[in-house]
């Protein structure tokens, strides 16, 4: 057979295989995606987002009186502020400056905190050539998990965090059943991967989650440093939810509560039992039923022979 002709069996072979195979079809059905307008640049504010830090005032914010605010800069002055409106799944974007000139070190140079749901604090830390303890620099989940990497600029340059973050489940008895997670990403690198909160973040006691409602409000901190922030907005995160799913597809094997349980695969087939599922069980009986007759007897260990004739002859 000539080359030629074996490539042309080769490829008759492949289509007939495409040709044979069929294409999969989960039988789900989805709502359409909406459709939002993206920022011109990836930090400006979609279509869709809340501006928290725009370039007219400081008016989305509890407090946000007390900050210095210019040119659509606001520095951190004369304690904490908090948004107005109260969030729970969300996307932020920050940018965020330690202040030019460096004074002090460690925890007492460029501090201040970003708290989603006023529990959950990424730190902000001047942690451009700053010892401190790592698991509370800049963008650190704070006492929990220290960055993967140190990325922060100079002194005085601005940085970026992207934030992802969803809230933490709880059962009807207010339970936490599934943490919180979070990514965070400094400067365009990643430094916090989906990490599981394991609670509020605090500084004098372990983490432990306490209660708090579904949503709550966006916290910058003042720690006595004038950290400047400016471009910041939110977008809340809806999950898409699947509007029919069929009892008969394969998906449903891995089907969940689409929104709020872990995913788990359904109970087997009767032809994918295992022996020991398929062997049928014998039923214990009640503890009721149990008779305390039912019990074998001890009896009493006979004398033995030698044992015996010892005591006849003591008569």
């Amino acid at each position: 057979m000539s080359m030629r002709s074996f490539l042309s069996l080769v490829c008759c072979l492949a289509v007939a295989s495409v040709a044979c195979g069929q294409e999969f079809k989960s039988g789900i059905e989805w709502p359409e995606p909406k459709i939002i307008t993206p920022g011109e640049k990836p930090s400006d504010p979609p279509s869709d987002a809340i501006v928290l830090i725009g370039t007219e005032d400081m008016s989305a914010w509890n407090g946000g009186e007390k900050w210095k605010f210019e040119d659509g800069v606001a520095t951190a002055a004369k304690g904490g502020i908090n948004t107005k409106q109260k969030f729970g799944d969300i996307q932020l974007h920050m940018e965020w400056a330690a202040p030019d000139e460096v004074k002090g070190s460690g925890q007492g140079r460029g501090n201040s905190g970003v708290f989603l749901m006023g529990h959950y604090e990424i730190q902000i830390l001047d942690s451009y050539d700053n010892t401190t303890y790592f698991d509370g620099q800049a963008g650190a989940v704070y006492k929990q998990s220290p960055p993967m990497v140190n990325a922060m600029k100079k002194p005085g340059e601005w940085n970026t965090y992207d934030i992802v973050f969803t809230k933490p489940i709880r059962n009807e008895k207010g339970d936490v059943v599934a943490p919180a997670r979070i990514t965070v990403i400094h400067n365009g690198v990643l430094l916090q991967n989906s990490y599981p909160i394991r609670g509020s973040t605090n500084w004098h006691k372990p983490p432990a989650y306490d209660r708090h409602k579904d949503a709550e409000s966006i916290s910058l901190q003042f720690h006595g440093n004038p950290v400047r922030f400016r471009n910041m907005w939110v977008r809340e995160i809806e999950s898409i939810e699947p509007t029919f799913v069929p009892e008969d597809t394969e998906m449903v094997r891995w089907r969940a509560d689409w929104s709020t349980e872990k995913i788990t695969a359904a109970p087997p087939k009767e032809s994918e039992a295992t022996a020991e599922e398929a062997a049928p069980k014998t039923e214990e009986p009640k503890k009721e039923e149990v008779k305390e007759e039912a019990k074998p007897e001890v009896k009493a260990e006979e004398p033995k022979e030698e044992a015996k004739k010892d005591a006849d002859e003591k008569k």
